[in-house]
Formats: structure tokens, C-alpha cells, sequence
């Protein structure tokens, strides 16, 4: 006889499922009947934990917005470059994705789907990431230690790249890139940023 989950442990079981269809197919993609039938239990049940589906994908933007990445032992470290610290940085996002490529399916969707949950979630995903680059950016202008550049454009730019990097390696079915490591293409698009950002030698 299978055991009787717990109202917690059944809402789990239908956020991970929803997680799942709502990532392969967006939003306006899954049905409450599919989503049911995944879970193995009756509509009346779903509804007892989320009074809509609205409510369910909200629930499930949640979850993945809780899921942050820690940045501190790259940021915090003594004697750290921008160099070193944005490596650091986009190692530990690109590593999150690559581990759990349905946020990156999520955020796609979330995009197109425009409800104010979603905006929220694109937000959480990227904000801390991109503010970083652009303040530093910001600081090492005034310091005259990079060139003369639009601090925010540039951060804009580099969260671009690394979001199509993911997308490529995530998300292509035909990788053009499929012979060369994830790592290896990060590396070229830091060298790449740097050597823009970088003042010319005299």
C-alpha cells in the first residue's frame, strides 16, 4: 500500500511536476488536466493546495526564484581583480544553469508570458549579477583604470553573451558549439569583455 503523502509533501509533488511542463511549454503550453494526470491525482486535489493555475505558476516561479546563487566567496575573497571576481561570478551562475537548465527554460518563458510574477522572476535571476558588473564598472572608470564606457550598456552587453552562451549549450538542439566546452566559450566571452573594457597600452 503506497504511502499517504502529507499536505506539504503533495504540494511538493505538484510544484515539481508543474516545474517540469510549464518549463518544456510555457505557461499557455499546460493544461490542469495534464499537469493532474503527471501527479497521479484528481483536480479537486490540486485545488485544495492552488485555487488556479495562475496561482500554481506563480508558486513555481517562487521556487525557482528561491533558488539564488551565492556570490559571496566570489565577491568577498582579499586582494581579487574584477577580472577574477567576474569570473568567479559567471562560473557560479553558468554552473547553476547547466545543473538546473529548466530555470533557463522557465526564464524564457517567463518572458513571454509578461505577468508581473514573471518580471519578478527575470529579475531575480539576473539583477544582483548585472548590478555587480555596472558598479564596479562604475568605480573603475573613476579610478581611470578602464575606458571611458556606458557602465550600464556594457553590463547589459556581457549578461547578453553569457545568457546566449546558456541558450546554445541549454537550449539548441543543434549546438554549433557542441564540440567545445561550456567552460572554454565562458573563457573567450570574459577575455573578449576584459579586452574592450581595458584601456589601450601606451
Amino acid at each position: 500500500m503506497a504511502k499517504r503523502l502529507s499536505a506539504e509533501e503533495r504540494r511538493a509533488s505538484i510544484i515539481k511536476v508543474a516545474k517540469r511542463l510549464f518549463a518544456k511549454t510555457g505557461f499557455h503550453g499546460v493544461s490542469i488536466d495534464e499537469i493532474v494526470k503527471e501527479v497521479g491525482v484528481s483536480p479537486a486535489i490540486l485545488y485544495r493546495h492552488f485555487e488556479s493555475k495562475d496561482e500554481l505558476y506563480e508558486a513555481v516561479l517562487y521556487e525557482f526564484s528561491a533558488t539564488r546563487e551565492s556570490y559571496v566567496e566570489a565577491v568577498v575573497a582579499d586582494d581579487t581583480s574584477f577580472e577574477q571576481v567576474l569570473r568567479g561570478m559567471t562560473t557560479v551562475f553558468v554552473s547553476s544553469i547547466m545543473n538546473h537548465p529548466d530555470m533557463l527554460k522557465m526564464e524564457m518563458h517567463s518572458q513571454l508570458e509578461g505577468s508581473e510574477a514573471s518580471q519578478e522572476f527575470f529579475l531575480n535571476r539576473w539583477k544582483s549579477f548585472t548590478d555587480y558588473i555596472e558598479y564596479n564598472l562604475t568605480e573603475l572608470q573613476s579610478q581611470k583604470k578602464i575606458k571611458t564606457i556606458n557602465a550600464e550598456a556594457a553590463a547589459l552587453i556581457y549578461q547578453g553573451i553569457i545568457r546566449e552562451v546558456l541558450l546554445q549549450k541549454c537550449m539548441q538542439q543543434t549546438d554549433r558549439f557542441q564540440d567545445t566546452p561550456i567552460t572554454t566559450l565562458v573563457d573567450e566571452v570574459i577575455n573578449l569583455f576584459m579586452k574592450i573594457i581595458e584601456p589601450a597600452e601606451i
